[in-house]
C-alpha cells in the first residue's frame, strides 16, 4: 500500500465524521424548530380557549347581573347606585348580546317613567344617571337600605335556583330521555319544550313536543345556552338580507326576528323538518317575511328622521342668514356701500337725497314681518295694501 492510499483513507474518514457530525446537528435543530413550533401552536390554542372562555364567563355574568331588571320588585327597591351599575352593564354589552339589549330597553322604560329621565340623553355616563335618579327621588321616602336590597337579591338568586331544582324533579323523566343537563334549564326556550313533551297527551303532541326539544338542544350545541351573539345575527343577516344595517341592530324587535330567522335557518341546515302541524319551510317564510317587514319599517323611520333633521339644519341656517342681514342693515358700511353702488347713475344732488332718505329708514324691510305690533292704520290704504301684497309675494327669509 502507498502512502497516498493512507491519506486518502484518513481524509475520507474525517469526510465521514464530519458528515456524520453535521448530520446530527442538522437533526437537532430540526427537532428544536418541531418542538418549538408544538409549543407556539400549544400556546396560541390554549390563548384562544382561556380567551373564548373568558368571554363566556363574562357573559353569563352580565346575565346575573341584568336578570334582576326585568322584575318589578327589583325596580321598587332599586338604589339610584344599582340603576347605573345595570345601566353600565346593559350598555357595555347590548350590541354583542340580544338579552344585554333587552335590558337596556326595560332600563330605558323604567327609568323615564318612574324618573323622567331619557337614558338615550345620558348615554354611558353612569354618573350622570346616578346622580339624575337621586335628584329625582329627593323629595320621595328613601326604600329600604342598602342592605336590604342586597337580601332581596340573594332571595331572588336562591328563588331562581330553587325554581331550576323544582323544574328538574317535575321534568326529571323527560330531561332524562332526552339526555338534558341541569343546566340547560335556565335556556327558556328548551324548558318550555321540556315542558310541552311533559304535559302533551296525544302520540302527536308527544312527537311535537319532542322534535321542539331536539331541535333546541341542537341549537344549544351550536351556539351555547344563552344563543347567538348580537355579532354573529348581524354577520348572518347582512349577509343575506339587502337593506340590514348596523342601525337595526339598535332596536330590540329587530333582533328578535333575526334572531327567529337565524335558528329557522340553521335548524333547516341541521336537517330538521318540524312538524306536521308547524313544517320548518313554513316557519323559515314567516320569518323571512317578518324580517323584511322590520327592514322596511325601520327604512322609513330613519329616513323620516333624516328628512327632519335636514329640514330643521335649513330652518335654523336660514334664521341665522336673516338675522345677520338684518342687523348689518343701516350700518355705515351698508350705507357706504348704498352710495358706491350709486356713483355714476345721478347726480351727486341726488345721490345725497337717496342717501339721506335711506338713513332715515334705518330697519331691515324684514322687520316689518315680525308679529306683535299693531299694524298702522295706513295700510288699509291701497298704498298698504300693494305693500302687504308685495311683501306676502316676496315672503320671509328662509
Amino acid at each position: 500500500m502507498s502512502e497516498s492510499d493512507g491519506m486518502d483513507d484518513v481524509v475520507d474518514g474525517g469526510l465521514r465524521q464530519s458528515l456524520m457530525i453535521a448530520s446530527r446537528i442538522a437533526e437537532t435543530l430540526a427537532r428544536r424548530r418541531q418542538e418549538s413550533q408544538r409549543q407556539q401552536e400549544h400556546q396560541d390554542s390554549q390563548a384562544a380557549h382561556e380567551a373564548q372562555a373568558r368571554f363566556a364567563a363574562d357573559r353569563s355574568a352580565a346575565h346575573a347581573a341584568l336578570a334582576p331588571v326585568e322584575k318589578d320588585q327589583w325596580w321598587d327597591k332599586a338604589q339610584p347606585h344599582d340603576i347605573a351599575t345595570a345601566h353600565a352593564v346593559a350598555m357595555s354589552w347590548k350590541d354583542r348580546d340580544p338579552t344585554a339589549l333587552g335590558a337596556a330597553e326595560r332600563i330605558r322604560t323604567e327609568v323615564q317613567r318612574r324618573y323622567g329621565i331619557d337614558t338615550h340623553d345620558v348615554g354611558t355616563d353612569t354618573g350622570y344617571l346616578e346622580s339624575g335618579v337621586e335628584t329625582m327621588t329627593a323629595e320621595r321616602a328613601r326604600r329600604a337600605a342598602v342592605v336590604e336590597h342586597h337580601k332581596g337579591m340573594a332571595l331572588i338568586a336562591a328563588a331562581q335556583a330553587e325554581e331550576l331544582r323544582a323544574k328538574a324533579v317535575k321534568l326529571a323523566p323527560e330531561m332524562e330521555r332526552h339526555q338534558v343537563p341541569i343546566e340547560y334549564l335556565s335556556n327558556r326556550a328548551l324548558a318550555e319544550a321540556l315542558q310541552s313533551v311533559h304535559d302533551a297527551t296525544t302520540p302527536a303532541a308527544i312527537d311535537t313536543a319532542d322534535e321542539t326539544v331536539k331541535e333546541r338542544l341542537y341549537l344549544i350545541g351550536k351556539d351555547g345556552i344563552n344563543g347567538p351573539t348580537i355579532d354573529q345575527l348581524r354577520e348572518e343577516t347582512t349577509a343575506n338580507f339587502n337593506g340590514a344595517g348596523e342601525d337595526h341592530f339598535n332596536d330590540a324587535r329587530f333582533v328578535d326576528a333575526a334572531k327567529e330567522w337565524y335558528e329557522a335557518k340553521h335548524l333547516a341546515e341541521g336537517g330538521f323538518k318540524g312538524s306536521s302541524e308547524q313544517p320548518l319551510e313554513l316557519r323559515y317564510e314567516r320569518t323571512e317575511a317578518e324580517l323584511f317587514a322590520r327592514i322596511a319599517e325601520l327604512g322609513r323611520e330613519l329616513e323620516g328622521r333624516v328628512t327632519a333633521d335636514d329640514s330643521k339644519r335649513l330652518k335654523d341656517r336660514g334664521g341665522k342668514a336673516e338675522n345677520s342681514s338684518a342687523a348689518e342693515y343701516g350700518s355705515a358700511d351698508h350705507h357706504r356701500a348704498f352710495a358706491a353702488s350709486l356713483a355714476g347713475t345721478a347726480s351727486e344732488e341726488r345721490v345725497k337725497g337717496r342717501l339721506a332718505a335711506a338713513r332715515s329708514e334705518g330697519t331691515h324691510p324684514s322687520t316689518a314681518l315680525v308679529t306683535g305690533k299693531a299694524p298702522a292704520k295706513a295700510q288699509k290704504t291701497s298704498r298698504g295694501a300693494a305693500m302687504g301684497a308685495q311683501k306676502t309675494k316676496n315672503g320671509p327669509s328662509r
